[in-house]
Protein backbone atom coordinates (compact mmCIF):
# COMPACT_ATOMS: atom_id res chain seq x y z
CA UNK A 1 0.00 0.00 0.00
CA UNK A 2 1.41 3.64 -0.74
CA UNK A 3 1.86 5.20 2.19
CA UNK A 4 4.50 7.96 1.45
CA UNK A 5 4.20 10.68 -1.60
CA UNK A 6 7.57 12.22 -2.97
CA UNK A 7 8.51 14.50 -5.32
CA UNK A 8 11.61 15.32 -6.75
CA UNK A 9 12.52 18.27 -9.68
CA UNK A 10 15.89 17.97 -11.53
CA UNK A 11 17.91 20.25 -10.88
CA UNK A 12 19.40 20.96 -13.77
CA UNK A 13 18.60 20.15 -17.62
CA UNK A 14 21.49 17.73 -18.63
CA UNK A 15 19.90 14.63 -19.77
CA UNK A 16 22.64 11.70 -18.95
CA UNK A 17 22.19 13.12 -15.02
CA UNK A 18 18.45 13.78 -15.71
CA UNK A 19 18.36 9.62 -16.81
CA UNK A 20 21.16 8.33 -14.24
CA UNK A 21 18.41 10.52 -11.50
CA UNK A 22 15.71 8.48 -13.01
CA UNK A 23 17.38 4.89 -12.27
CA UNK A 24 18.57 5.63 -9.18
CA UNK A 25 14.84 6.74 -7.94
CA UNK A 26 13.88 3.17 -9.34
CA UNK A 27 16.41 1.54 -7.73
CA UNK A 28 16.00 3.27 -4.34
CA UNK A 29 12.18 3.96 -4.24
CA UNK A 30 10.99 2.53 -0.65
CA UNK A 31 8.21 -0.52 -0.28
CA UNK A 32 5.53 1.84 1.03
CA UNK A 33 5.97 4.93 -1.59
CA UNK A 34 5.64 6.70 -4.82
CA UNK A 35 7.95 8.91 -6.43
CA UNK A 36 6.76 11.43 -8.62
CA UNK A 37 9.73 13.20 -10.85
CA UNK A 38 9.40 16.35 -12.89
CA UNK A 39 12.53 16.86 -15.24
CA UNK A 40 13.79 18.68 -18.52
CA UNK A 41 16.03 18.21 -21.00
CA UNK A 42 17.83 20.63 -23.06
CA UNK A 43 17.72 19.92 -26.70
CA UNK A 44 17.91 16.41 -26.66
CA UNK A 45 17.03 13.36 -28.49
CA UNK A 46 15.87 10.71 -26.50
CA UNK A 47 15.48 7.36 -28.39
CA UNK A 48 13.77 4.05 -26.76
CA UNK A 49 16.11 1.55 -25.16
CA UNK A 50 16.13 -0.69 -28.24
CA UNK A 51 16.39 1.32 -31.46
CA UNK A 52 19.29 1.97 -33.71
CA UNK A 53 19.93 5.58 -32.89
CA UNK A 54 21.21 5.98 -36.51
CA UNK A 55 18.21 5.46 -38.15
CA UNK A 56 16.29 7.03 -35.47
CA UNK A 57 17.94 10.38 -35.47
CA UNK A 58 19.95 12.78 -37.90
CA UNK A 59 22.54 12.02 -35.26
CA UNK A 60 25.45 14.49 -37.22
CA UNK A 61 22.84 17.47 -37.55
CA UNK A 62 22.04 17.05 -34.37
CA UNK A 63 25.59 16.91 -33.07
CA UNK A 64 26.32 19.98 -35.29
CA UNK A 65 23.55 22.08 -33.46
CA UNK A 66 25.21 21.17 -29.48
CA UNK A 67 22.13 18.37 -29.28
CA UNK A 68 22.65 15.79 -27.33
CA UNK A 69 21.34 11.85 -27.88
CA UNK A 70 20.66 9.55 -25.17
CA UNK A 71 18.78 6.22 -24.55
CA UNK A 72 16.15 5.11 -21.90
CA UNK A 73 15.48 2.01 -20.11
CA UNK A 74 12.17 2.16 -21.53
CA UNK A 75 10.72 1.09 -24.63
CA UNK A 76 8.79 2.73 -27.47
CA UNK A 77 10.03 5.78 -30.16
CA UNK A 78 12.07 8.47 -30.28
CA UNK A 79 11.30 11.90 -28.96
CA UNK A 80 12.52 15.67 -28.98
CA UNK A 81 13.01 17.37 -25.90
CA UNK A 82 13.87 20.68 -24.96
CA UNK A 83 13.14 23.37 -22.43
CA UNK A 84 8.97 23.41 -24.02
CA UNK A 85 8.60 20.32 -22.91
CA UNK A 86 8.34 18.54 -19.01
CA UNK A 87 8.73 15.21 -18.31
CA UNK A 88 7.50 13.26 -15.63
CA UNK A 89 7.73 10.01 -13.87
CA UNK A 90 6.20 7.83 -11.37
CA UNK A 91 8.06 5.39 -9.53
CA UNK A 92 6.39 2.71 -7.02
CA UNK A 93 6.72 -1.20 -6.34
CA UNK A 94 5.68 -3.15 -8.93
CA UNK A 95 2.32 -4.37 -6.91
CA UNK A 96 1.39 -1.51 -6.59
CA UNK A 97 1.60 0.09 -10.42
CA UNK A 98 -1.64 1.62 -11.52
CA UNK A 99 -1.81 3.07 -15.26
CA UNK A 100 -4.88 4.53 -15.10
CA UNK A 101 -4.44 5.86 -11.01
CA UNK A 102 -1.04 7.64 -12.53
CA UNK A 103 -2.80 8.31 -15.82
CA UNK A 104 -5.38 10.47 -13.39
CA UNK A 105 -2.69 12.52 -12.34
CA UNK A 106 -1.79 14.00 -15.87
CA UNK A 107 -5.42 14.34 -16.57
CA UNK A 108 -6.52 16.42 -13.48
CA UNK A 109 -3.62 18.60 -13.85
CA UNK A 110 -4.18 19.75 -17.53
CA UNK A 111 -7.98 19.82 -16.91
CA UNK A 112 -7.12 22.07 -13.99
CA UNK A 113 -6.54 24.75 -16.86
CA UNK A 114 -9.91 23.92 -18.66
CA UNK A 115 -8.38 21.49 -21.03
CA UNK A 116 -10.30 18.57 -21.96
CA UNK A 117 -7.73 15.84 -21.84
CA UNK A 118 -8.21 12.45 -22.51
CA UNK A 119 -6.07 8.78 -22.30
CA UNK A 120 -6.46 7.33 -26.01
CA UNK A 121 -4.87 4.11 -26.67
CA UNK A 122 -2.41 2.33 -23.98
CA UNK A 123 0.70 5.65 -24.33
CA UNK A 124 -0.98 8.70 -25.63
CA UNK A 125 -3.03 11.49 -24.01
CA UNK A 126 -4.93 13.77 -26.56
CA UNK A 127 -6.87 16.92 -27.04
CA UNK A 128 -9.99 16.73 -29.41
CA UNK A 129 -7.72 14.22 -31.40
CA UNK A 130 -3.80 15.85 -31.29
CA UNK A 131 -1.45 14.49 -29.19
CA UNK A 132 0.42 16.66 -26.24
CA UNK A 133 1.63 13.45 -24.29
CA UNK A 134 3.55 10.15 -25.06
CA UNK A 135 4.18 7.69 -22.24
CA UNK A 136 6.40 4.88 -22.12
CA UNK A 137 6.93 1.86 -19.62
CA UNK A 138 9.91 0.29 -17.45
CA UNK A 139 9.77 -2.96 -14.89
CA UNK A 140 12.62 -4.39 -13.11
CA UNK A 141 13.15 -6.06 -9.95
CA UNK A 142 10.01 -5.56 -8.59
CA UNK A 143 9.78 -2.23 -9.20
CA UNK A 144 8.25 -0.48 -11.92
CA UNK A 145 7.79 3.02 -13.59
CA UNK A 146 5.74 5.09 -16.03
CA UNK A 147 7.29 7.94 -17.63
CA UNK A 148 5.96 10.77 -20.64
CA UNK A 149 6.14 14.04 -21.78
CA UNK A 150 4.14 16.83 -21.95
CA UNK A 151 4.41 19.33 -24.97
CA UNK A 152 3.94 22.84 -23.55
CA UNK A 153 5.99 25.21 -26.41
CA UNK A 154 8.35 22.53 -27.68
CA UNK A 155 9.93 23.73 -30.80
CA UNK A 156 8.40 21.38 -33.42
CA UNK A 157 10.38 22.66 -36.54
CA UNK A 158 13.31 21.48 -34.25
CA UNK A 159 11.44 18.20 -33.36
CA UNK A 160 11.10 17.67 -37.33
CA UNK A 161 14.64 18.62 -38.21
CA UNK A 162 16.27 16.02 -36.08
CA UNK A 163 13.98 12.81 -35.90
CA UNK A 164 14.20 10.52 -39.08
CA UNK A 165 10.33 10.23 -40.17
CA UNK A 166 9.44 6.27 -40.39
CA UNK A 167 8.04 5.87 -44.29
CA UNK A 168 6.03 3.10 -42.65
CA UNK A 169 4.72 4.89 -39.84
CA UNK A 170 3.73 7.49 -42.58
CA UNK A 171 1.72 5.50 -44.58
CA UNK A 172 -1.45 6.76 -45.46
CA UNK A 173 -0.81 9.45 -43.73
CA UNK A 174 -0.07 13.41 -45.31
CA UNK A 175 3.06 14.94 -43.82
CA UNK A 176 0.24 17.70 -42.54
CA UNK A 177 -1.80 15.65 -41.14
CA UNK A 178 0.71 14.25 -38.90
CA UNK A 179 2.07 17.41 -37.62
CA UNK A 180 -1.83 18.49 -37.06
CA UNK A 181 -2.01 15.81 -34.41
CA UNK A 182 0.72 17.32 -32.14
CA UNK A 183 -0.22 20.16 -30.30
CA UNK A 184 1.32 22.18 -27.72
CA UNK A 185 -0.60 23.01 -24.72
CA UNK A 186 0.23 26.98 -24.53
CA UNK A 187 -1.29 26.91 -27.87
CA UNK A 188 -4.57 25.86 -26.33
CA UNK A 189 -4.22 27.64 -23.23
CA UNK A 190 -1.86 30.60 -22.93
CA UNK A 191 -1.66 30.70 -19.29
CA UNK A 192 -0.09 27.56 -19.33
CA UNK A 193 3.70 28.03 -18.40
CA UNK A 194 6.52 25.49 -17.39
CA UNK A 195 6.22 26.29 -13.84
CA UNK A 196 2.16 26.57 -13.77
CA UNK A 197 2.00 22.79 -14.90
CA UNK A 198 4.60 21.42 -12.31
CA UNK A 199 2.68 22.82 -9.87
CA UNK A 200 -0.98 21.72 -11.17
CA UNK A 201 0.86 18.64 -11.37
CA UNK A 202 2.08 17.88 -7.82
CA UNK A 203 -1.50 18.93 -6.43
CA UNK A 204 -2.64 16.51 -8.44
CA UNK A 205 -0.68 13.40 -7.51
CA UNK A 206 -1.60 14.69 -3.76
CA UNK A 207 -5.37 14.47 -4.82
CA UNK A 208 -5.29 11.40 -6.69
CA UNK A 209 -2.89 9.78 -4.02
CA UNK A 210 -5.17 10.95 -1.19
CA UNK A 211 -1.41 12.26 0.57
CA UNK A 212 0.41 15.01 0.99
CA UNK A 213 3.97 14.81 -1.65
CA UNK A 214 7.29 16.23 0.27
CA UNK A 215 10.45 16.28 -1.24
CA UNK A 216 12.74 13.59 -1.57
CA UNK A 217 16.15 14.14 0.66
CA UNK A 218 18.97 14.51 -1.88
CA UNK A 219 21.42 14.37 1.40
CA UNK A 220 19.97 11.06 1.95
CA UNK A 221 21.54 10.19 -1.98
CA UNK A 222 24.36 7.88 -2.84
CA UNK A 223 26.31 10.27 -5.01
CA UNK A 224 28.89 7.25 -5.95
CA UNK A 225 25.84 5.43 -7.13
CA UNK A 226 24.60 8.16 -9.27
CA UNK A 227 28.31 8.94 -11.00
CA UNK A 228 28.22 5.28 -11.88
CA UNK A 229 25.04 5.47 -13.93
CA UNK A 230 25.63 9.06 -14.83
CA UNK A 231 29.03 6.81 -16.90
CA UNK A 232 26.77 4.38 -18.47
CA UNK A 233 23.82 6.56 -19.43
CA UNK A 234 26.18 8.97 -20.83
CA UNK A 235 28.83 5.87 -22.42
CA UNK A 236 29.25 5.97 -25.86
CA UNK A 237 28.02 2.17 -26.19
CA UNK A 238 24.92 2.30 -24.43
CA UNK A 239 23.58 5.40 -26.56
CA UNK A 240 24.89 4.06 -30.02
CA UNK A 241 26.48 0.53 -29.23
CA UNK A 242 28.21 -1.18 -32.53
CA UNK A 243 25.38 -2.00 -35.43
CA UNK A 244 27.53 -5.36 -36.24
CA UNK A 245 28.36 -5.97 -39.86
CA UNK A 246 25.05 -8.03 -41.24
CA UNK A 247 25.02 -10.57 -43.62
CA UNK A 248 21.28 -10.26 -43.94
CA UNK A 249 18.24 -7.75 -42.96
CA UNK A 250 14.61 -7.46 -42.81
CA UNK A 251 12.46 -5.36 -41.00
CA UNK A 252 8.60 -4.85 -40.66
CA UNK A 253 6.24 -2.53 -39.02
CA UNK A 254 3.46 -4.69 -36.92
CA UNK A 255 0.36 -3.55 -34.89
CA UNK A 256 2.85 -3.44 -31.85
CA UNK A 257 5.91 -2.07 -33.39
CA UNK A 258 8.40 -1.87 -35.79
CA UNK A 259 10.47 -4.79 -35.77
CA UNK A 260 14.56 -4.51 -37.52
CA UNK A 261 16.35 -8.40 -37.60
CA UNK A 262 20.02 -8.02 -38.75
CA UNK A 263 22.22 -11.38 -38.92
CA UNK A 264 25.28 -11.91 -39.31
CA UNK A 265 25.84 -15.49 -40.88
CA UNK A 266 28.66 -17.45 -40.84
CA UNK A 267 28.49 -21.49 -41.80
CA UNK A 268 24.76 -21.19 -42.41
CA UNK A 269 24.34 -20.11 -39.18
CA UNK A 270 23.80 -17.11 -37.05
CA UNK A 271 26.82 -15.88 -35.96
CA UNK A 272 25.25 -12.78 -34.42
CA UNK A 273 21.63 -11.20 -34.23
CA UNK A 274 20.80 -7.59 -33.68
CA UNK A 275 17.14 -6.90 -33.17
CA UNK A 276 15.99 -2.82 -33.50
CA UNK A 277 12.32 -2.08 -32.27
CA UNK A 278 9.97 0.76 -31.20
CA UNK A 279 7.91 -1.96 -29.35
CA UNK A 280 6.00 -0.54 -26.00
CA UNK A 281 7.41 -3.92 -24.68
CA UNK A 282 11.84 -3.61 -24.04
CA UNK A 283 12.29 -7.16 -23.35
CA UNK A 284 11.04 -8.02 -27.10
CA UNK A 285 13.66 -7.08 -28.70
CA UNK A 286 16.49 -8.55 -26.82
CA UNK A 287 15.19 -11.99 -26.35
CA UNK A 288 13.64 -12.39 -29.61
CA UNK A 289 18.53 -11.52 -31.15
CA UNK A 290 19.00 -13.89 -28.16
CA UNK A 291 16.78 -16.72 -29.14
CA UNK A 292 17.77 -16.57 -33.04
CA UNK A 293 21.71 -16.25 -32.41
CA UNK A 294 23.37 -19.57 -33.29
CA UNK A 295 20.56 -20.91 -35.27
CA UNK A 296 20.63 -22.38 -38.44
CA UNK A 297 19.74 -19.64 -41.19
CA UNK A 298 16.28 -21.64 -42.26
CA UNK A 299 12.74 -20.27 -41.47
CA UNK A 300 11.63 -23.23 -39.79
CA UNK A 301 14.85 -23.20 -37.46
CA UNK A 302 14.16 -20.10 -36.32
CA UNK A 303 10.75 -20.11 -36.01
CA UNK A 304 10.90 -22.90 -33.34
CA UNK A 305 13.61 -21.02 -31.68
CA UNK A 306 10.64 -18.67 -30.94
CA UNK A 307 8.44 -20.92 -29.95
CA UNK A 308 10.05 -21.08 -26.43
CA UNK A 309 8.42 -17.14 -26.12
CA UNK A 310 4.75 -17.97 -26.95
CA UNK A 311 4.07 -18.33 -23.16
CA UNK A 312 5.27 -14.70 -22.70
CA UNK A 313 3.94 -12.54 -25.74
CA UNK A 314 1.89 -15.02 -28.32
CA UNK A 315 0.91 -11.99 -30.15
CA UNK A 316 4.01 -10.42 -31.62
CA UNK A 317 6.14 -13.52 -31.08
CA UNK A 318 3.86 -15.10 -34.13
CA UNK A 319 3.83 -11.95 -36.21
CA UNK A 320 7.56 -12.37 -35.94
CA UNK A 321 7.48 -16.19 -36.66
CA UNK A 322 5.07 -15.47 -39.91
CA UNK A 323 7.59 -12.52 -41.05
CA UNK A 324 10.17 -15.10 -40.89
CA UNK A 325 8.27 -17.69 -42.82
CA UNK A 326 8.22 -15.19 -45.54
CA UNK A 327 11.84 -14.35 -45.83
CA UNK A 328 12.46 -17.77 -48.30
CA UNK A 329 15.10 -18.55 -45.73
Amino acid sequence: MIRRLRTLTADGTNPVRNLAMEAYLLETVPEDACVFYLWQNAHTVVIGRNQNAWKECRVATLREDGGHLVRRLSGGGAVYHDLGNLNFTFLLPEREYDLARQQEVILRAVRSFGLDARVTGRNDIEIDGRKFSGNAFYRHAGRAYHHGTLLLHVDTERMGRYLNADPAKLAGKGVDSVRARVVNLCDLQPRITVDAMRTALIQAFGEVYGGRPRDVDRNLMDESRLRALEARFGSWDWNFGRPIPFTWRAARRFAWGELEICFEVEGGRVKRCACYSDAMDERLAPRIAERLTGCALSGKALCAALDGLLGECAGPVRDVQRFLNEQEL
